[in-house]
């Protein structure tokens, strides 16, 4: 079998794929948030990665800090791994201001509001880019 987003997973918009994840991207205007999955079948816990692979996870975590960071300054970026509802095993990175419409409460199934499509495609291409550039970068190890 091979690697396959769960239907929630499926439905966000692609970016890009590094070495060990495939990286989505969330289409909630309030909040720059992207997603990491391990393209790895079957899936759902940190428990179903070989210890090389969590060490890879956490190199593309702090690259994609990094990159939203840079292109979203922020007070705050929340990295989680909630699967209650999706079982796979995700990690959201979201960029988070004081006075965003749900600080300082999480953004777990709150406030939400869609880009227009140029504009998300632009937010999309501007991330791939960004993930690009900097994963060139010898302190990520192997992307």
């Amino acid at each position: 079998m091979a690697f396959q987003l769960v239907a929630g997973l499926a439905a966000k918009d692609y970016v890009t794929d590094l070495k060990l994840c495939r990286v989505l991207f969330e289409d909630n205007k309030y909040y720059p948030w992207i997603f990491l999955v391990p393209k790895k079948e079957n899936t759902k816990n940190m428990t179903n990665l070989t210890m090389e692979e969590r060490f890879q996870l956490m190199r593309e975590i702090a690259l994609a800090e990094s990159v939203m960071f840079k292109l979203f300054p922020c007070e705050q970026d929340n990295v989680a791994m909630i699967g209650n509802m999706t079982p796979q095993l995700h990690v959201h990175i979201v960029c988070r201001k004081k006075g965003d419409p749900e600080w300082p409460d999480t953004v777990w199934n709150r406030t939400t509001g869609k880009y227009d499509p140029a504009q998300k495609a632009e937010i999309i291409a501007k991330i791939k880019a960004e993930f690009t550039a900097q994963a060139k970068d010898i302190k990520y190890g192997q992307l």
